[in-house]
């Protein structure tokens, strides 16, 4: 039992009794309750937060560029240089040059692709192609992780309603969370709204915790049953991240590098991602 008058374990330097201790009071009651509730270690620190934030910025600073600059005749591998460029001329790091062995900045997933795709010199975007751009910037050992779809010119009609449609599904994700509420809630809200459209919710990859790592606790599932999984609580950082496919929603990786992902049926996918901190009265985008 923590004193009420010791500082409180999240670092602010305030009394507990002033700071987390009717937050520890809220998750007893909930695991009393048999609900799966988050420990101290998800809880981001007013500290961790002011270098997120400063993370953020400047990720959100590199899509706002990429969606200035991207066009039919470009390379992937000018988006990549694009990123790599402003992200460590402003401070930042890209989280993804060399995580696990990846070897660019930023991802560039086109058409059916669905993430995870690697620029490269000789893929030239073209009208008609519908392209996600997914950068992650570390600022202070602190990420923040973001992606944007894009359409390339004039779009098939298929084409811009899957990609309005996923940005709906994120939105819509975004509105069912709230403190105390349950992650079940955000993916039951995404798979009603993808299938009300006829299109799959891919499985195989998921949102997640972020902050103080690339990827941390808890998974953030686009399916799901409301009023289950772990409890949403106030101090969380996360990543809401629908892949929504026009077809199927199975997959296969590229196995020349390992990384990409398809559609099993060629069909397109899409994708939209945003970084969200959970406070006390709802829910803040931080990257976007």
């Amino acid at each position: 039992m923590m004193s009420k008058n010791a500082p409180c374990w999240c670092g602010s330097g305030k009394k507990y009794k002033h700071c987390h201790e009717k937050w520890d009071d809220t998750i007893n009651v909930l695991k009393l309750q048999g609900k799966i509730v988050p420990g101290h270690d998800l809880i981001k620190s007013e500290e961790d937060m002011h270098w997120i934030k400063k993370a953020a910025k400047i990720n959100n600073e590199v899509l706002d560029l990429v969606q200035e600059k991207i066009h039919a005749g470009m390379t992937t591998e000018e988006i990549d240089q694009l990123v790599y460029d402003y992200t460590t001329s402003h401070g930042g790091i890209p989280a993804c040059l060399g995580y696990m062995g990846f070897p660019k900045s930023c991802c560039t997933s086109i058409n059916n692709e669905i993430c995870h795709g690697i620029p490269d010199s000789k893929v030239v975007l073209k009208e008609g192609d519908i392209v996600n751009v997914d950068c992650t910037t570390i600022v202070h050992r602190h990420y923040a992780d973001a992606s944007r779809m894009f359409c390339i010119g004039e779009v098939s009609p298929e084409a811009k309603k899957l990609v309005d449609v996923t940005k709906e599904c994120l939105q819509i994700g975004i509105d069912a969370v709230r403190p105390w509420g349950h992650f079940g809630d955000i993916g039951a809200a995404i798979q009603e709204h993808a299938h009300k459209h006829g299109y799959s919710v891919v499985t195989d990859f998921c949102g997640h915790g972020v902050g103080n790592a690339f990827h941390e606790d808890p998974y953030v599932h686009h399916v799901g049953i409301k009023n289950t999984g772990m409890v949403i609580a106030p101090g969380m950082v996360f990543t809401i991240e629908p892949m929504i496919n026009e077809g199927v929603s199975t997959l296969y990786i590229d196995k020349k590098n390992n990384w990409t992902a398809y559609t099993s049926d060629g069909k397109l996918s899409a994708q939209w991602e945003h970084t969200l901190y959970v406070t006390e009265k709802g829910v803040e985008i931080i990257a976007y």
